[in-house]
């Protein structure tokens, strides 16, 4: 299985979401942005209590709000979306900016606390016993084994052209840069057919090996609690 490698998405902490089977987490992460999405953007109120929710949660797992706001830029090209809406459509524009900016805010605040609750390889094992194909949990699994590997050879090869008088500030040098990301993907796809010739030598049968176990039935009902919840918000929001 993939290496315990810290992640930068993960909060390390003793708390009842952290102990939760990763299948249970990402099967209520996933249904959380399914309801969200689903809600009508006029509904203001229950994008309100959505956040309130995921706030909950992220205080009941332990991780710092700190956390949420130092990652939370990959949001940024929504927000900017949402911000020109109003710009180029008027009042339709705002709408549809708010729309944009309420749903994306809670996607991403929803998959950094799954993140941030579970680890690499547990999300890994996870996707497992939900029966996700095995060529991707598979892929998935070397990519995070090796992506410490390829980034410290990306390194080295730096660090050796800087030596040679490289200057990657200057814009006449972009081409020595692209040979070089050139030359990194070849040694990464040498490296990846020598792994995987040793993986074959050492009787490699195409799936990981399942590591995980099954969640109880309380527990799968504890980690859906929050996706009731949000499930009535939902239908409140329809129905009214």
């Amino acid at each position: 299985m993939s290496a315990g490698h810290a992640h930068l998405l993960h909060h390390p902490a003793d708390s009842p979401v952290h102990r939760l089977p990763a299948q249970v987490k990402i099967v209520a992460a996933l249904l959380t942005v399914l309801c969200v999405v689903a809600t009508p953007r006029t509904e203001f109120w229950a994008f309100g209590v959505y956040l309130v929710m995921v706030v909950a949660v992220g205080r009941i797992a332990r991780v710092p709000a700190g956390h949420f706001a130092r990652r939370a830029f990959i949001e940024i090209p929504f927000v900017l979306v949402a911000i020109l809406m109003p710009l180029l459509g008027g009042a339709a524009g705002a709408l549809a900016g708010w729309n944009i900016l309420a749903k994306g805010t809670l996607g991403v605040l929803t998959s950094l606390t799954l993140a941030a609750t579970t680890t690499p390889r547990d999300l890994i094992v996870g996707l497992q016993r939900l029966r996700t194909p095995a060529a991707l949990t598979t892929i998935a699994t070397l990519m995070l084994r090796y992506l410490d590997v390829i980034a410290g050879e990306a390194r080295r090869m730096r660090l050796a052209r800087i030596s040679r008088g490289h200057d990657p500030r200057f814009l006449w040098q972009v081409g020595a840069t692209a040979r070089g990301i050139g030359a990194l993907f070849i040694r990464s796809y040498e490296r990846g057919e020598r792994v995987h010739l040793a993986m074959l030598s050492r009787g490699w049968t195409g799936a990981m090996p399942d590591r995980g176990t099954a969640a109880r039935p309380a527990t799968w009902l504890a980690g859906l609690t929050p996706v009731l919840a949000t499930a009535a918000v939902l239908g409140t929001a329809v129905l009214t």
